[in-house]
């Protein structure tokens, strides 16, 4: 089999390397693939950098579009980032004839129909396995793995930098505004860590995640979104004290009526073991009817590991150069014509439980106020604490933990109780899930 040229846009962290990863382990590879996997065009706008890096063994460019419109280009990787240009940059490479590797999750969560549509009518592959979870191999035990499974659910620790900020908080007792900044100063947030604490950057994992679990169409609009900035290392306190971990989690589930596509903070029993996954390490758990409980655990970011991610789809595309388009796994793993409509579930109508945490008057009659309250709109309660006051206040922090019942009922419930007089400010709510 002939060599496959690959044309590489964007050598920086995750760009450099796959450079890397394919030059150093270039044997193996090509052992696996079958043939020579070489990059021979590279385009980045700082052009120093990539000759430093690359030097004579590549041709290097300043414009992406002459990588993605040079006929000797048989694959190419889009590592640029964002949604426009790089929205443009693939759909020209796809109309060219040429496989696409990406992994920007952003890109596919938003644009992901239209590419994969435009790639089916040209016959080309898309491959986007370092898009979620990094190095982890998440995307092909979906797609592959558990196709004999109807995927139940999953959920996961999909973004390193919220999972790094809550690990500290915990373990030090530190607040969010702290770990943050320490964050930022070793490079785990970005100057701007706004896609990260509030949970943007999982619920584009998420979307596509769900769109191969569920076999449905992209919907990242559709996802409720939330993240941690709010959370307060009290919560976390009080979370752990009642035998639970807070995590940002990614969830998607299968419900009768619907699916749920949800990102927010979460209470999960310390003895999953989700719950001990620390730092900026990622891991998603898949529920199988067949399999049961599967997880994936490792490093969700950086460049080795993502890049690892990169070239496995490089050798997968090079494997299914020959075969029959028809018969190469599809993009989100059900057959184009077969993907479903169910409708996403408003956050609204989505059944969890709850950790509730209050403040409220220290005197007679309180906690009897808000039970009614809760039983008035079908919540049942599982677990109650009730602070002792420190010396000389007058108020006190009631934590509840319920049953499963509905959002919308939760929303209701909590609008009563926020009205007590003898409730102060705003009540904490935190979803709980017991994964099992």
């Amino acid at each position: 089999m002939k060599p496959i040229n690959v044309g590489l846009l964007g050598i920086g962290t995750v760009g450099g390397g796959a450079y890397t990863v394919l030059r150093r382990n270039q044997e193996e590879i090509g052992r696996r693939a079958g043939c020579a996997i070489t990059i021979k065009m590279v385009a980045d706008k700082d052009l120093d950098k990539v000759r430093s890096i690359v030097g004579e063994r590549a041709i290097v460019t300043a414009d992406a579009y002459d990588v993605v419109d040079n006929r000797e280009i048989d694959i190419v990787v889009e590592l640029i980032g964002g949604t426009n240009i790089a929205r443009e940059l693939v759909l020209k490479a796809i109309a060219n004839g040429k496989h696409v590797v990406t992994a920007n999750k952003a890109l596919l969560a938003q644009h992901g129909n239209e590419i994969f549509e435009a790639a089916q009518k040209h016959n080309v592959m898309v491959a986007f396995e370092g898009a979620v979870g990094g190095g982890i191999p998440i995307i092909k035990s979906l797609r592959e793995g558990l196709t004999a499974n109807r995927i139940e659910w999953i959920a996961g620790i999909i973004n390193g930098t919220s999972n790094f900020i809550l690990s500290e908080m915990r373990d030090r007792g530190a607040s969010f505004g702290d770990v943050l900044k320490e964050a930022q100063v070793r490079g785990y947030a970005e100057a701007d860590p706004t896609f990260d604490v509030e949970g943007v950057d999982a619920a584009h994992k998420l979307t596509i995640m769900a769109a191969i679990g569920f076999g449905i169409p992209m919907q990242f609009r559709s996802a409720y979104i939330e993240g941690i900035s709010k959370l307060t290392r009290e919560d976390i306190r009080y979370a752990e004290e009642l035998g639970y971990r807070i995590k940002m989690l990614g969830i998607a589930k299968r419900t009768p009526q619907g699916i749920e596509l949800r990102v927010h903070p979460t209470l999960i029993p310390e003895k999953r073991l989700i719950a001990n996954v620390e730092g900026v390490m990622n891991a998603i758990l898949v529920k199988g009817d067949a399999v049961g409980q599967t997880m994936y655990y490792g490093a969700g970011a950086g460049a080795e590991p993502t890049a690892s991610a990169v070239v496995a789809d490089l050798v997968d595309v090079a494997r299914m150069l020959t075969a029959d388009p028809e018969h190469r796994v599809p993009h989100l793993a059900f057959q184009p014509g077969q993907l479903d409509n169910t409708p996403i579930l408003p956050m609204s109508e989505v059944e969890t439980s709850y950790y509730l945490r209050m403040r409220v008057d220290d005197k007679p009659g309180v906690l009897a106020d808000i039970t009614r309250i809760l039983a008035d709109l079908g919540i049942s309660i599982g677990a109650m604490v009730q602070k002792e006051p420190h010396e000389g206040e007058q108020q006190v922090d009631i934590i509840m933990l319920t049953h499963l019942t509905v959002e919308k009922h939760i929303n209701g419930a909590l609008a009563k109780i926020e009205a007590l007089p003898v409730v102060a400010g705003k009540v904490t709510r935190i979803r709980l899930e017991e994964l099992n």
